[in-house]
């Protein structure tokens, strides 16, 4: 299985709204899918579930069936991790339901991380914890395991993060077309480095026996989402940003040089320039589904319903790509 992170410490940048829709696309065409809501804000998993639903995970006192619930016994130092609970969507996609509640973590996680260079146990099961909720609910909740696990993470370079991102074999990272976004890559990258090499460096203090992730985090390439289009071309000052990015990318987060970066539209890290679909996301969300999975009865009428076939073919190009990346392949 494979664990990819998306990723970016720019916050409007389309994030929440990329996996949800990736992931249906990924159960649409085959794959068993995982979504993890790691965002302390749990805006994923307010996509997926109706108010009704939040409310039964969202009681008054504790909370089981979210992922604080399932990291809960660590946070109050009376055990390990609990099974995490998965929300079925379909046979195919599950979700690990997120929780406000998990930024209480955001502590012990802190505090943990320089522990681990002392061989604390303790402190590699709270680093490793979101690692193993992904796997015990990879393998218990998709009938025959996930194929591929999504994890979304908030807008910071804050200790949560820090472990869902060890936990992630491949990063991608959204961005919107603007002066945010680039400095956001420029903040990103460098951490990102950092983070694995320290966590390389941990890994052979660890304990026998304790599941721990590799920390590769891998780049594989970027998504500009949400920009206005006119008769089917950016606006200017979409493509202004839009043509720094490749060399942006590649300097933070590469750490390579960008005398040869190319175009948007040949760089191979750009895994899509994705529309803003206009009134498609406000039916979506009536609806609860995905936008390129709307009909008539939702109100996708009229010209809605090219812009309905336009947003599916753009959504599975860009899992293609991304499963490509995951040496996964797609019906």
């Amino acid at each position: 299985m494979k664990t990819i992170a998306f990723f970016n410490n720019k916050g409007g940048v389309g994030k929440t709204s990329l996996i949800y829709h990736l992931a249906w696309m990924f159960a649409e065409r085959g794959l068993k899918v995982l979504a993890v809501d790691l965002d302390p804000q749990a805006n994923l998993t307010s996509m997926f579930l109706d108010e009704d639903r939040l409310e039964a995970l969202w009681p008054d006192g504790d909370h089981p069936l979210t992922v604080f619930g399932a990291i809960a016994p660590i946070l109050r130092g009376i055990g390990d991790i609990a099974q995490p609970h998965l929300e079925m969507m379909t046979p195919r996609l599950g979700l690990v339901p997120g929780d406000l509640g998990l930024s209480r973590f955001e502590d012990k996680l802190s505090d943990a991380w320089p522990r681990c260079h002392n061989r604390d146990e303790a402190a590699f099961r709270t680093m490793t914890a979101f690692h193993r909720v992904v796997l015990q609910g990879a393998q218990s909740g998709v009938q025959g395991g996930a194929d591929i696990a999504l994890i979304d993470v908030g807008p910071n370079l804050g200790a949560i993060n820090r472990a869902a991102l060890i936990a992630s074999d491949q990063v991608v990272v959204p961005l919107g077309a603007d002066l945010f976004s680039l400095q956001g890559l420029k903040n990103l990258g460098p951490t990102l480095r950092e983070w694995r090499q320290t966590w390389q460096e941990l890994v052979p203090k660890s304990p026998a026996g304790l599941a721990i992730p590799s920390g590769q985090m891998q780049p594989i390439g970027y998504v500009v989402s949400q920009h206005g289009v006119r008769e089917s071309r950016p606006v200017k000052s979409y493509q202004r940003w839009v043509d720094r990015i490749p060399a942006t990318y590649r300097e933070a987060v590469l750490n390579e040089s960008s005398a040869s970066a190319p175009r948007p539209s040949l760089d191979p890290y750009a895994l899509a320039l994705l529309k803003h679909y206009r009134s498609l996301m406000p039916m979506a969300m009536d609806a609860r589904k995905p936008m390129f999975a709307l009909r008539s009865a939702d109100g996708a009428i009229g010209s809605h319903i090219e812009a309905v076939r336009a947003c599916h073919d753009d959504f599975l190009r860009l899992a293609q790509k991304v499963a490509g990346h995951a040496g996964l392949a797609l019906n």
